[in-house]
C-alpha cells in the first residue's frame, strides 16, 4: 500500500468513527445537483497555505485542534480524503494552480500573473459578469496578480477584484496621525518564509491606489483601523474583509486564501498548532456567514482545501512540520470538503483527485466553460 493511499484510508476511518460518514467508493453523481444548481448559485473557496498534517488534524491525537472542521463542517460535507498536488509546492504558485486548474510553473517568490486563465476570467467573460461579482482575498504581496492571467484571450479586463487586506490596512494607517504601524506588527507580516518582509505601502502611487480601493469597497478607514486593533492574526483580518465583501457586494465567486498555518516556517510547533486552531475557527465563521446571509443561504457551495501538505517527521531532507520541501506523499497529499446544496452530506470519497480538479468543479457549478483547464471534472459533484 503506497503512502498516499494510507493517508486516504486513515482519514476515511477517522471520519467514519467520528461522524458516522459513509464511503462512496466509486464515482457516482449526486442526483440532487441538477435541481439545486441554477442562475443564483454561488461558490466560495477557502484555501489555506501551509497545509496541516494528519498528525495535527485527522489523527486521533490531532482532532483536538480542529473541533469546527470535525464536528460542524465534516458532518455536512462530501469529504475527499485524497487530494494530490503534483505541482510546485510553493504557496502562491500552488494557489494559482488551484485557481487556473492547471499546474503553474513560475517562480513562487515573484509576483506575476498566472500563465493559464483563471476561473474568475472564465466566469466573468463567458457569463458577462461585472467585476464586483468575483473577488479574491489574498494574504500578501505575492498574490497581487492572481486575479487574472496574461493569456491574451482573457487578462485583467475579465479578472477578479483582488483584495490584499494587509496593504489596505497599511494604507488606512498611513492616512491617520495615530496609531502607528508598529501597533499592528502581526497583521502586517507579509510572508512567513521571509520574516522581515512586511506589507507596508511605501510608494505614493501604490498608496493612492489602495486608498481608491478602500473607497471603492465602501470601507471606512477609521473603522478598519479600529477593528484591526482587536484582531490577533492576519487571517482574522482576511475573514473580516471577506464578510464585508459578502455583505456589501454578495459576489457569486469568492476565493479566500488563509495563511496563519504557514507560521510553521518559524520552527515553533506551538505557533503551528495555533495556526491550525485559527484556520479551523475561521473556516467555520465563513460557513456561518453563508448560512446567515440571505444572499448566500441555501444556494452556495463552499469548498475548503489546503494548497498542499507539510513534510513528515521521517522524510529525508525535510524538517517535519516546519517545511514542505521534500515532495513526499505527506507534503503532496491533502483533502477537500465540499458543503452546500449540491454536496452529499456525511459522505467520504476516497478515490484520488488532484488539486487542479477544483476549477472544473466550479465551472460546472456556475455554468461557464473552463476550456483550458488541465484538471478533470469531479463526478461526485455533477
Amino acid at each position: 500500500m503506497n503512502e498516499q493511499h494510507h493517508l486516504s484510508l486513515s482519514r476515511r476511518e477517522f471520519l467514519r468513527s467520528s461522524i458516522g460518514a459513509t464511503t462512496l467508493f466509486c464515482a457516482r453523481p449526486h442526483r440532487a445537483f441538477a435541481a439545486a444548481r441554477g442562475p443564483q448559485q454561488k461558490v466560495v473557496v477557502i484555501t489555506f497555505g501551509g497545509g496541516a498534517r494528519d498528525e495535527e488534524t485527522f489523527s486521533i491525537d490531532g482532532q483536538q485542534y480542529i473541533p469546527n472542521l470535525l464536528n460542524t463542517l465534516a458532518p455536512q460535507s462530501c469529504f475527499f480524503t485524497q487530494v494530490i498536488n503534483r505541482g510546485i509546492l510553493g504557496h502562491y504558485v500552488a494557489t494559482a494552480s488551484i485557481a487556473t486548474g492547471a499546474y503553474e510553473t513560475f517562480d513562487n517568490f515573484v509576483a506575476q500573473p498566472p500563465a493559464h486563465p483563471t476561473i474568475f476570467e472564465y466566469f466573468r467573460k463567458d457569463l458577462g459578469r461585472p467585476r464586483e461579482d468575483a473577488f479574491v482575498i489574498a494574504p500578501g504581496n505575492l498574490f497581487a496578480q492572481i486575479g487574472a492571467s496574461h493569456n491574451r484571450r482573457y487578462g485583467p479586463d475579465s479578472g477578479a477584484e483582488v483584495i490584499l487586506p494587509k496593504q489596505l490596512l497599511s494604507a488606512a494607517l498611513g492616512s491617520a496621525n495615530t496609531p502607528q504601524l508598529d501597533d499592528y506588527p502581526n497583521l502586517l507580516r507579509d510572508n512567513y518564509e521571509r520574516p522581515d518582509s512586511t506589507s507596508t505601502v511605501t510608494q505614493e502611487t501604490d498608496r493612492e491606489e489602495f486608498e481608491r480601493m478602500i473607497d471603492r469597497l465602501k470601507i471606512d478607514p477609521a473603522d478598519l483601523r479600529d477593528h484591526a486593533a482587536l484582531l490577533r492574526s492576519p487571517d482574522e483580518l482576511s475573514v473580516y474583509m471577506a464578510k464585508h465583501v459578502m455583505r456589501n457586494f454578495a459576489p457569486s465567486l469568492l476565493f479566500l486564501t488563509l495563511h496563519d498555518i504557514d507560521i510553521a516556517h518559524s520552527g515553533a510547533y506551538s505557533l503551528y498548532l495555533d495556526g491550525i486552531r485559527s484556520t479551523d475557527r475561521l473556516s467555520a465563521e465563513i460557513w456561518t456567514e453563508i448560512q446567515s446571509n440571505p444572499e448566500y443561504k441555501d444556494k452556495t457551495s463552499l469548498f475548503i482545501m489546503p494548497d498542499f501538505g507539510r513534510d513528515g517527521d521521517n522524510d529525508a531532507g525535510g524538517n517535519g512540520f516546519q517545511h514542505h520541501r521534500t515532495g513526499s506523499p505527506s507534503a503532496r497529499t491533502t483533502w477537500m470538503m465540499a458543503l452546500g446544496p449540491t454536496a452529499r452530506q456525511k459522505t467520504i470519497v476516497e478515490r484520488p483527485i488532484e488539486s487542479i480538479d477544483l476549477a472544473a468543479a466550479v465551472s460546472g457549478l456556475l455554468g461557464f466553460d473552463a476550456r483550458l483547464v488541465q484538471g478533470q471534472r469531479i463526478p461526485e459533484l455533477i
